[in-house]
């Protein structure tokens, strides 16, 4: 197939059957755009819209995100994972405030040299926000010119890659002005019809010319990284309350969860006892609640819940690394998923834990 053929397809679909009415469509602001492309990192669009939606409900201008605290900016982030992406967020904004007068800089390769920002996502934002003829290479185009073009190897291989970004670059439209439609064109189908699992080949604008497709071959393409077994973790995490309030930690800035709150850990070669008494809380009967198994991109995580509770002492003072939440506040607080998991099951247990200490 030509470039042209390829091109005016997508275009002539994406007028009729693509999405024309979502939150981050139809502006040229460069911030909601790209706020719009960090939060679809993946993730998919359904889970995104009320995340996108509050987060400009509470920061409506990049200027205000910039200057606000990174710990006002996390509990708006809460529970869509993937946290180095809003610590990324943050500093992007105030070096845009800093280095460029509050204003995205136009040329993508000065965009991908911003904070969290890559190839794919800053011609993203040239095109949908300055017009800019450029190719993108999400997941979704990825598969579909995977499946279209029969391109073997897994697409995370710097072979493969770099295969489908020459691709991506010559089948763009010739003409800057279609390029916007185009390149929705291209995540929309693979949203809608092109999906990973039982893709709807017979309403694909593509499916008398797509090699997967006249091969037998779509359920193999793209093909899937290389397997292999992920390393086993395990850690137990303390759930003390004092009757009314949840003792909570917060995390290093970076590294898994990065400056989210989550509940104290107890290191394996650590006593529980050990680490209550750092914590300077008198604990009454421990309680081990069902373990919780929480999977990241390199290894499986089993948490170990120890419920209890406790007499804070006065050595135990709020501070910035531990903080004491009623379950009122837990609402809005900035917590790693599984961790709001075990917090919500442990509000059901506390009521048959003994209460306080004598």
């Amino acid at each position: 197939m030509t470039a042209a053929t390829f091109a005016d397809r997508l275009l002539r679909w994406q007028r009729q059957h693509g999405r024309h009415d979502l939150p981050w469509q139809n502006t040229r602001d460069a911030y909601r755009i790209w706020l719009a492309e960090i939060m679809l990192q993946q993730t998919q669009v359904a889970s995104v819209i009320p995340y996108y939606q509050r987060f400009l409900a509470h920061f409506p201008e990049l200027a205000r995100l910039a200057a606000a605290p990174l710990e006002e900016v996390m509990p708006l982030w809460s529970g869509l994972g993937y946290y180095a992406r809003v610590r990324n967020l943050h500093r992007c904004a105030q070096e845009i405030m800093s280095r460029h007068g509050g204003e995205f800089p136009r040329d993508p390769e000065a965009i991908a040299r911003l904070p969290g920002i890559g190839r794919s996502t800053a011609n993203a934002i040239a095109v949908f926000a300055f017009g800019i003829r450029a190719p993108i290479l999400d997941g979704n185009v990825k598969r579909v010119l995977c499946r279209s073009h029969g391109v073997d190897g897994f697409p995370g291989t710097a072979a493969v890659e770099q295969r489908l970004w020459q691709l991506a670059e010559e089948l763009l439209p010739a003409r800057a002005a279609d390029c916007s439609r185009y390149i929705q064109a291209q995540m929309d189908l693979g949203a809608t019809l092109c999906t990973r699992g039982k893709p709807a080949c017979a309403d694909c604008p593509l499916n008398d010319i797509c090699i997967a497709r006249r091969d037998g071959r779509v359920n193999e393409l793209p093909q899937p990284r290389p397997r292999k077994a992920l390393p086993q973790r395990s850690l137990r995490v303390l759930l003390l309350h004092d009757g009314e309030r949840w003792l909570f930690e917060r995390r290093p800035p970076h590294g898994i969860w990065g400056g989210l709150l989550s509940l104290p850990e107890v290191a394996a070669d650590e006593d529980v006892q050990q680490k209550l008494d750092a914590l300077a809380c008198a604990a009454a009967e421990l309680q081990a609640l069902a373990p919780l198994r929480h999977s990241f991109t390199h290894f499986h995580l089993t948490l170990q819940p120890l419920l209890a509770a406790v007499k804070p002492l006065p050595q135990l003072a709020e501070s910035g690394r531990y903080r004491w939440l009623t379950p009122m506040e837990l609402a809005d607080a900035a917590l790693p998923t599984p961790i709001r998991k075990i917090v919500q099951e442990a509000l059901a247990t506390a009521a048959t834990v003994t209460q306080g200490c004598d």
